[in-house]
């Protein structure tokens, strides 16, 4: 882009320009909410345990720790924390080996956001050895940073994540939009300031104040997020 090309829109009468996009990956770019469903439920079938479809949408979008602590305790298999994880995490690995279908829209939003320089960062629970993964698929350049589970002191539903990739950028929480897909994230994204978009994966998201709940990642674009930061205060 050359300088001579005015930035759309760069700042607003307010002067609250869009500063930074923060990106959440497993079911917002990735389609993989049901990757880890399936590994969990083989992992715990080879440890003679079934799981609860209902108990879905208590481990979606969390921390593995809480998943996997919840599951334990759930089925009593006689299995630690440690040991789990590592089963879950191989399992993973295997399954995006085979296939990573990225989320419709995530590729197309993904290239615009480099295409105007907007500084972007991925902001997962997944642990670092599954992001690395997953960022050669979606293109590692598309990415200023990225922020992994296991590299903050909380992970989400706690703001550290959002904070930690806004201070990374050197941008203000404020003005970033952030883009995730459920509860768990939405919440960790509000608490640390930003704008949200819900793109709803696995159970529903309500609208709120600062929350723009859209169907699918094909209706946000760059004009759509920095629309965010003139219409919502």
């Amino acid at each position: 882009m050359t300088s001579t090309v005015p930035a759309l829109g760069t700042l607003t009468a307010e002067g609250s320009a869009l500063q930074a996009v923060l990106l959440d990956m497993d079911g917002t770019l990735v389609d993989t909410e049901g990757f880890w469903w399936d590994v969990e439920k083989d992992v715990f079938a080879s440890l003679g345990h079934t799981l609860d479809d209902a108990w879905r949408h208590v481990v979606v979008g969390g921390p593995m720790t809480r998943s996997a602590g919840f599951l334990i305790e759930a089925t009593g298999a006689d299995i630690g924390l440690a040991e789990l994880t590592v089963l879950l995490n191989d399992g993973f690995e295997d399954r995006i080996d085979r296939a990573l279908p990225l989320m419709p829209g995530a590729a197309r939003l993904l290239a615009e956001l480099s295409e105007y320089e907007i500084p972007t960062a991925l902001v997962s629970a997944s642990h670092r050895r599954i992001i690395d993964r997953v960022l050669t698929t979606l293109g590692p350049h598309h990415f200023a940073l990225s922020v992994a589970g296991d590299e903050v002191p909380r992970t989400k539903p706690h703001p550290d994540p959002y904070l930690a990739a806004a201070s990374g950028l050197g941008v203000d929480p404020l003005r970033c939009a952030v883009v995730e897909d459920t509860v768990t994230g939405v919440t960790a994204a509000e608490a640390a300031g930003c704008h949200v978009v819900a793109v709803p994966s696995v159970g529903p998201i309500t609208a709120a104040a600062r929350r723009t709940v859209v169907p699918s990642l094909e209706v946000v674009n760059l004009t759509f997020l920095r629309g965010l930061m003139t219409h919502m205060h």
